[in-house]
């Protein structure tokens, strides 16, 4: 055998799991239908993660759930929620009346269930919402962005993929590292790649108790300054960018991923300039094709879990779901928004 292969760590995921128990946030789950939806719910009220709403066919649902899940389960039908939707649609039309939104436009936008979980979240009824087991990732974004909308001073909506490590690799603190952006923004700005760099960073150190140290990825490393190539100049001025945001972030960039993860590649490359070490846990791709095609690969070729993305810039946290993804996937993503939770903006 060319490659011995070795055994994946299976508890990496654990540690973010009961940080998230006791939390008592409000998570909704606006896909009530689905099979995996109703598991990951019983789980997470067993798991005492979080308060679950679940929004669905009552009667379908109401016998679904043992009686100790019960007790941190809520139901919601939408088609005969009459005065929670009528006053979530009074806020959505002020909200979007310069848009084009009528009141009974609002009304009839509030029986889509990504729609009324949204509103909950927007009126802090809710701490969060967990959704695209069935959507589509666009049918998620699309009220996430037009109700939610971004944290004072970002830009733009990211995404981040936490990525476990296998056991025996010299690299990835606590058997985790994060993949950003493999999922949104298809050719971020510098603004943009900074704020990416200093968001994962912070979901890495608040979620996952990594300390972090943030690669901007190229296909170079260290390039003269004066060079006559305006990606590598876009990476270099997303470091500086990012340096300003937060000067106590231990990155670097521009650098190639083996100088980034590879100790005695980074001291060879690198030379005195050398921030990371060759132990970066948090890589920034340079854009979206990189990002996505990187995060696939790994995840495939080396056999190990990707959780994501996990949307970051939101004021309040919304995560997309894989359409593949399983039940326990799903209460993992439960329990990472709501720790995202703590650091939402309350109110509009």
């Amino acid at each position: 055998m060319l490659f011995k292969k070795k055994e994946v760590k299976r508890d990496v995921f654990e540690g973010i799991i009961k940080k998230a128990q006791g939390s008592g946030k409000t998570i909704v789950l606006p896909e009530g239908n689905d099979e995996r939806i109703i598991e990951a719910a019983e789980k997470a009220a067993l798991l005492d993660i979080c308060k679950v709403v679940i929004i669905g066919n009552k009667k379908l649902l109401e016998n679904r759930f043992s009686k100790k899940a019960q007790k941190n389960i809520e139901i919601i039908d939408v088609e005969t929620e009459s005065k929670r939707r009528e006053m979530y649609a009074h806020d959505l039309y002020e909200m979007r009346k310069n848009k084009g939104m009528t009141e009974e436009l609002a009304m009839e936008t509030l029986k889509n269930p990504m729609y009324y979980a949204t509103m909950m979240l927007y009126s802090d009824d809710a701490d969060g919402v967990v959704a695209g087991s069935v959507y589509k990732s666009a049918d998620v974004m699309r009220p996430a962005f037009q109700i939610i909308k971004t944290m004072p001073n970002i830009s733009k909506v990211s995404s981040c993929f936490i990525m476990e490590v296998r056991e025996g690799f010299p690299y990835g603190e606590n058997g985790l590292m994060v993949f950003a952006d493999c999922a949104v923004i298809e050719d971020p700005t510098d603004q943009e790649l900074a704020e990416i760099g200093v968001l994962s960073a912070k979901l890495a150190e608040n979620i996952l108790n990594i300390k972090p140290r943030v690669a901007f990825l190229s296909y170079s490393t260290k390039a003269d300054v004066n060079v006559d190539n305006e990606q590598i100049q876009k990476i270099k001025r997303a470091y500086k960018i990012a340096r300003r945001m937060d000067s106590m972030l231990i990155m670097d960039g521009e650098i190639q991923a083996d100088a980034a993860i590879v100790p005695s590649v980074a001291s060879m490359k690198c030379g005195s300039s050398n921030n990371l070490e060759g132990r970066a846990n948090v890589l920034v791709f340079p854009d979206l094709n990189c990002g996505n095609i990187a995060y696939k690969l790994v995840q495939r070729l080396a056999g190990v879990k990707a959780v994501g993305p996990i949307l970051q810039g939101l004021r309040k946290p919304i995560n997309d779901l894989s359409r593949g993804t399983s039940a326990d996937e799903i209460v993992l993503t439960m329990a990472i928004t709501a720790l995202q939770s703590k650091n939402s903006i309350k109110g509009e």
